[in-house]
């Protein structure tokens, strides 16, 4: 009995395992097809969100906007840069740049590197906007990979398996796009999910030293006719993208400023971009911001120093 049923079951299987394959194969060729999906992509934002671009609430081409999901959380800012596509893509296809464009967070204490022939990582020391030294941070360590680079089109993506709070699956992505010989239109996303101790921390602390943190989607008007932003952990990680988009900027503004006081300048840049949003970003007066992060980034020059000679002598990496 049990032949019997075997053979009179595949007529009419294999038909559907058949288009199945071949729905598959037609698939993988398009995509084959289609080397530059992510550009074309990319492009297809860039005239989506133009009017957004040109005219909105923060005062130069900038647009947000963010989602929350079952504990998965996404922000995705577009902007354009007033520099050409080549000089981006070669700062940003650097490792090391991207230490000193994260460092410029009141929240990262310090970021090493390190490149090995596989792989590249940096290590984020993440703690409080005040005084704290590196060692006393909390450690992320981000896998870098420079995904797609071509005449036209950059695309590069962190990824930390593990962050702060127990948050999970962090992953921080790049792209770049050339619009004219001087400008550059970019894409700054990030992803991350807040499992149980995450909600728990995000609660007690938007309950107490967070209430009223803002993020910038508008969700309401109050009844004085002014906007009200979103809150919570979502406004918490539209902060942080956004901190992190003007960190880059800053850094791609003051690449020609004199070595002897480029730290200084890009310091005082990256404030000023971000007091335009008090309500959002500020934390504390320039000048404090200024001693704290010119005395963090000591620390992190002297880590770095630390970090080079141990990575040589180690064995080497296993694949993340």
């Amino acid at each position: 009995m049990y032949q019997i049923h075997k053979n009179t079951y595949l007529p009419h299987f294999f038909p559907s395992l058949l288009t199945a394959v071949i729905l598959l194969y037609v698939g993988c060729a398009l995509a084959v097809e289609k080397p530059h999906q992510g550009e074309d992509l990319l492009f297809d934002a860039y005239h989506k969100h133009r009017a957004k671009l040109e005219k909105n609430d923060f005062g130069f081409p900038l647009y947000l906007e963010s989602s929350e999901d079952s504990g998965r959380l996404h922000v995705d800012v577009y902007g354009i840069f007033e520099h050409p596509f080549s000089s981006v893509a070669n700062v940003l296809k650097v490792q090391g740049n991207w230490c000193d464009i994260a460092s410029l967070h009141p929240n990262v204490k310090a970021c090493t590197f390190v490149v090995f022939p596989n792989e590249s990582r940096l290590t984020f020391y993440i703690g409080r906007k005040v005084r704290q030294s590196p060692e006393d941070a909390h450690q992320s360590v981000y896998h870098y990979k420079n995904v797609e680079e071509r005449q036209g089109y950059l695309d590069v993506v962190l990824s930390a398996g593990e962050g702060p709070f127990g948050t999970k699956d962090h992953k921080m992505r790049f792209e770049a796009i050339p619009l004219d010989e001087g400008r550059t239109f970019v894409h700054v996303s990030y992803t991350y999910r807040a499992g149980f101790p995450a909600n728990l921390a995000g609660k007690i602390y938007f309950a107490t030293l967070g209430r009223g943190r803002a993020g910038f989607t508008v969700t309401g008007i109050d009844g004085n006719g002014s906007p009200i932003y979103i809150g919570g952990q979502r406004g918490a990680i539209e902060r942080n993208v956004v901190r992190y988009y003007l960190a880059i900027q800053s850094f791609m503004d003051t690449l020609h400023s004199p070595e002897e006081s480029r730290l200084t300048t890009r310091l005082s840049k990256w404030y000023d971009y971000t007091s335009r949003f008090k309500k959002q970003l500020y934390e504390m007066e320039k000048k404090d911001y200024m001693e704290v992060k010119t005395e963090e980034y000591k620390k992190q020059m002297a880590l770095q120093q630390r970090v080079l000679p141990a990575i040589q002598s180690a064995p080497g990496p296993s694949k993340p």
